[in-house]
């Protein structure tokens, strides 16, 4: 999603001083109560020897406001004016936290995309970032400035428009400033006080990590977790950028929330490090299609074109030249994938029988990096859900993981009988 390296990146022994970049969620931000409470956290970090970079997300509910007032507009929107619109919300954000840092006397200015500039792709909605030129942040440093107020999911396109990078931008935004910066760490505040063996909600007996590796975050931020987005724990891991996920509701101290890092300075060794689950999943099955070369091209290909996010793949054994085809898609995706294959299907693509969904199952994953040296954990998985009486649809692993799918209505007994099977509640 980057397109070459990330440039103004600078080995962190380089830096004449110490860089922090701290990111506050919607949540942290939701009102001037919650704005004056992350101020004080970026304060003390200034005192600590600091200069810090905040990154924020618009104030929560404030994003989806301004998405309704774009739609009762104009449904057929301009995407240029769609990203001037939605942007606005970090704005508002970064201005009032630097507003509250100077009521405390803590030298702080806000920045928005183009000022820095954070310079993208021209895709709006969905722009990448391409480059971070740390010079006019830097420059102020240099001149007395300690706080630099960033405004998240935002940048600048080639073209001087204002651009935004997605849903979850504002990971993405911070972890590229750690990286531009050769920042010490990359503080994520979000509601939630780290990372867990899987969702409290499911599972009373969760525990929170203190230490997860970046291929680890990453498989289960992409298997469902929703505490980092994906695309910021990929910069991370490239540019070894340490993460550290924490509630900005919790009372401050070195050891709060969960440490993002490399994989040798992770110190638990637990097989599994966690558990996730995607909730609404269906699996779509091509019945009876020719067997040949170049078919899952044919089928993969419009669907990828089409927009439809293919996740697992299942070819069944060829008898007589046919053969069935399954895979997983979102749910809400699968109007779009059964339009693509009847296109392709009347256009003389592919030939099929019939094209089943069902759209009633959801996807649970283990994840671990003791997976690579430890023989057995499919089989103890597998006897788990046996045990439960739960049925395992599709199967599909890689070295560090391993995902089933399953009926949707056995995904929270699932869940945690795999939490108690590997151990989860206790630390190795």
């Amino acid at each position: 999603w980057l397109r070459g390296p990330l440039r103004g990146a600078q080995p962190r022994q380089a830096l004449p001083m110490s860089v922090l970049v701290m990111k506050f969620g919607g949540t942290s931000v939701a009102n001037l109560d919650r704005i004056a409470r992350a101020a004080k956290r970026v304060a003390v970090e200034v005192a600590n020897g600091h200069h810090v970079i905040v990154v924020v997300s618009a104030m929560s509910g404030k994003t989806n406001e301004l998405v309704g007032w774009v739609g009762e507009t104009s449904p057929l929107y301009d995407a240029r004016e769609y990203d001037a619109v939605v942007s606005s919300g970090e704005n508002v954000t970064a201005g009032l936290m630097a507003m509250r840092l100077q009521e405390m006397d803590v030298p702080a200015r806000s920045w928005q995309g183009w000022q820095v500039p954070v310079k993208t792709t021209d895709a709006h909605a969905s722009a990448r970032i391409e480059e971070i030129p740390p010079a006019n942040i830097m420059a102020k440093f240099d001149e007395g400035m300690k706080v630099a107020v960033v405004a998240g999911f935002q940048g600048v396109s080639p073209e001087g428009r204002i651009t935004t990078l997605g849903r979850g931008g504002s990971d993405t935004t911070a972890v590229a400033f750690a990286a531009a910066f050769g920042a010490v760490r990359c503080d994520i505040y979000t509601d939630v006080d780290g990372v867990y063996t899987t969702d409290p909600r499911i599972c009373d007996r969760a525990r929170k990590l203190d230490r997860i590796a970046f291929e680890e975050m990453l498989e289960l931020a992409s298997l469902g977790a929703k505490v980092l987005q994906t695309r910021s724990v990929e910069l991370a891991m490239r540019f070894k950028v340490p993460l550290r996920v924490l509630s900005s509701f919790e009372e401050m101290s070195d050891d709060a929330g969960t440490l993002v890092c490399a994989e040798e300075d992770v110190m638990e060794s637990n097989v599994v490090a966690g558990v996730a689950y995607s909730r609404d999943e269906a699996k779509m099955t091509l019945i009876s299609v020719a067997d040949r070369p170049g078919i899952a091209a044919a089928i993969f290909g419009p669907l990828s074109g089409a927009g439809v996010n293919v996740d697992m793949i299942v070819q069944n054994i060829s008898e007589d030249g046919r053969t069935d085809m399954t895979f997983s898609c979102p749910v809400d995706q699968v109007l779009r994938a059964q339009t693509a294959m009847e296109e392709a299907q009347a256009g003389g693509d592919i030939s099929y029988h019939d094209l089943v969904a069902d759209t009633g199952v959801a996807k649970v994953s283990v994840v671990g990096i003791g997976m690579r040296s430890h023989a057995g954990v499919a089989a103890q998985m597998f006897a788990a859900l046996s045990d439960e009486g739960v049925n395992i649809k599709v199967i599909t692993t890689s070295e560090i993981k391993i995902s089933v799918l399953i009926d949707r209505k056995y995904m929270e007994l699932a869940v945690q009988a795999l939490h108690d099977t590997f151990g989860l509640d206790t630390a190795a």
